[in-house]
């Protein structure tokens, strides 16, 4: 059962990105909605610039300093928009839950199509896993390049995370039908036409199907552990079943949880909506019971 919060925040989420994003008449008005952040920064976590193989980012960790687990976290933002300071209340919550996090400031498309982005995480990711073993993270477009560096590393030999958390991932770039038609009223953030008009933003001339732009079409075979979580009111609630089910019958531990009601990247309000608190509280003992554990290509 939803709390009265998640329908209030999906209420206020309508309003204040929904609307908006429907009357953007270019990149720059998607980039001024989605990067226009609500909520403060974390007080209890430090936020310090750094970069990883030659890609810029941003360093989490507790106020403490006391990080007992390591996360790679890539950021949403459908592509083109976003950034590691945008998303510093995900990633803060994840550095007061005992993780020093690492965010790559991924080029972001038109300017830099695919594979360019793609490209930026598995470099910085190649770079954090050398220093030992770590967590994999990442909600919306960045759960879409967090599944995609799965593949690659898997692919081309680059130690895996011991664990990986996706939160509403993209995987199907393609996708007209299912949740994409049937939550495209219901879904608080995205009307049903949002995904298949930035996916040839991303992808250029390309195959929207090629699995390191939509992890869906690829073989999960081998991959870590996998957690799921996603809105059963969003247009990406198929993505997520779909990969997970996937995921699930080529032999990979997979676990997968819908919330009712609440909106696209609700783990933002951490502070103020319970179910935000649940998911990444679940998340957090996920990639912990399963930290350390080594995983080879």
């Amino acid at each position: 059962m939803a709390s009265l919060r998640a329908y209030i925040g999906a209420w206020m989420v309508r309003r204040r990105v929904k609307a908006p994003l429907a009357g953007a008449k270019s990149i720059d008005d998607v980039r001024r909605i989605l990067g226009g952040a609500s909520f403060p920064d974390p007080r209890d976590a430090t936020f310090e610039v750094g970069s990883l193989g030659g890609v810029p980012g941003e360093w989490i960790r507790p106020v403490s300093g006391k990080a007992s687990r390591r996360l790679f976290y890539v950021h949403g933002g459908g592509f083109v928009a976003c950034s590691p300071r945008t998303h510093r209340p995900v990633t803060g919550a994840f550095a007061r839950r005992g993780f020093e996090v690492f965010a790559p400031d991924y080029r972001l498309a038109p300017e830099h199509p695919f594979p360019a982005g793609l490209d930026d995480v598995i470099a910085a990711w190649s770079a954090f896993r050398a220093a030992g073993p770590a967590s994999l993270a990442g909600e919306s477009a960045g759960g879409n390049l967090a599944l995609a560096l799965l593949l690659a590393a898997r692919d081309r030999g680059i130690p895996l995370p011991s664990a990986a958390c996706l939160f509403s991932p993209v995987t199907d770039l393609a996708a007209v039908d299912g949740s994409r038609v049937s939550n495209g009223s219901r879904d608080a953030m995205f009307h049903a036409q949002s995904i298949a008009e930035v996916a040839p933003v991303y992808v250029g001339e390309g195959d929207p199907r090629t699995p390191l732009a939509s992890p869906v079409y690829g073989d999960p075979t081998g991959l870590p552990p996998l957690l799921f979580h996603v809105g059963d009111r969003e247009i990406l609630r198929d993505d997520a079943v779909r990969m997970a089910d996937r995921a699930k019958a080529a032999g990979v531990e997979t676990r997968l949880r819908t919330f009712p009601v609440v909106a696209h990247a609700w783990q933002f309000a951490d502070q103020v909506l319970p179910e935000a608190k649940i998911s990444l509280d679940e998340a957090a003992e996920f990639l912990k019971r399963h930290a350390g554990r080594e995983t080879h290509a």
